[in-house]
């Protein structure tokens, strides 16, 4: 069968049951790769780890573990997709996201701020840095980058009417998150990718 990295058409059998590509040296294990498989179609119907875990009798920290990989290939597959439309952007805003449980005003500090873009009715989002709504401080260089970039008035405008893709958006992720019983900082960027990978998908 052919090599899976380099598409070499000659691997061979290991005594580990791995296969090994004769051309770029490197091992495969078919069995990962048909639970792998498996997994990433649970995934895109949306299935939760708890039930996956029950239903395919792998370990639920297996399962989560495939499902976080998941959501940071939509990251980095969102960040091509917009790549090759960020001239169509015609909208965005910016959000401010703070689990009900914790909406009240001492509790702002604690609040996700991302900026969601809009182009032929898809959403694209960028995670903000959590600074002064209005300050580059102590943000990373590409924090800063897309600060100068998105925040500039004569490259896209913000929203032109209350009801839009990007209102429809959050609506959406606040409907999305909440069957995640919290989700850490460093972890939500990749749920709000999936969020908006859905959101896109929806709306085809």
């Amino acid at each position: 069968m052919k090599c899976i990295y380099c598409k070499h058409a000659y691997t061979y059998l290991l005594a580990s049951n791995q296969r090994k590509c004769s051309k770029c040296k490197r091992k495969f294990s078919l069995k990962k790769i048909e639970k792998k498989t498996v997994l990433k179609k649970y995934f895109i119907e949306g299935t939760n780890v708890r039930t996956v875990a029950k239903e395919t009798k792998m370990h639920y920290v297996t399962v989560q573990k495939h499902y976080l990989s998941f959501r940071q290939e939509l990251a980095l597959e969102s960040d091509t997709l917009y790549q090759k439309n960020a001239d169509r952007v015609t909208e965005y805003d910016e959000y401010l996201y703070l689990p009900k449980s914790l909406k009240s005003k001492k509790n702002i500090h604690k609040a996700q701020h991302f900026l969601t873009l809009s182009y032929d009715e898809k959403i694209y989002t960028i995670m903000m840095p959590k600074t002064n709504r209005y300050s580059i401080e102590g943000s990373t260089e590409y924090e800063n980058a897309l600060l100068v970039k998105y925040l500039t008035f004569n490259k896209i405008a913000k929203l032109s009417k209350i009801e839009n893709t990007i209102t429809d958006f959050w609506n959406y992720f606040e409907n999305f998150i909440l069957q995640y019983k919290g989700v850490s900082d460093k972890q939500f960027i990749f749920y709000l990718k999936e969020a908006e990978w859905r959101f896109n998908q929806k709306i085809k």
